[in-house]
């Protein structure tokens, strides 16, 4: 066995059972894990996914929202541990893989059309 073997065997230990699906442009509720000293709550962050990257468990995405007047973006890692669950809110429609014009916008110029199923 040759070390990119290894590497993927270990690679896919690491990945979970059930990968969240969603796509860039919907709107999403991040359920992150946060450990205060030895006490552990859950943390919830919603925005809008801007990009997706990556791949196997390396595989990250950027979501985006606006708190109070201000531009806040989180990363995570889609197999992280500390990614208790992501739940779609909204199925937006968009015609690119990364979404960072949305930066340069506030307001309503900065909404995603939704998809309507």
């Amino acid at each position: 066995m040759n070390a990119s073997e290894v590497i993927k065997g270990i690679e896919e230990k690491e990945l979970k059972a059930e990968a969240p699906e969603f796509r860039v442009g919907d709107t999403v509720r991040v359920y992150n894990k946060i450990r205060e000293g030895n006490r552990e709550r859950i943390q919830m962050f919603e925005g809008i996914v801007i990009k997706k990257q990556g791949g196997s468990n390396r595989e990250t995405f950027t979501v985006r929202k606006f708190s109070s007047g201000i531009g806040v973006e989180k990363t995570w890692p889609l197999h992280s541990p500390n990614v208790e669950k992501v739940e779609v809110v909204r199925s937006g429609k968009v015609r690119r893989a990364k979404l960072n014009y949305l930066r340069d916008r506030v307001g309503k110029q900065a909404k995603v059309k939704e998809i309507v199923k």
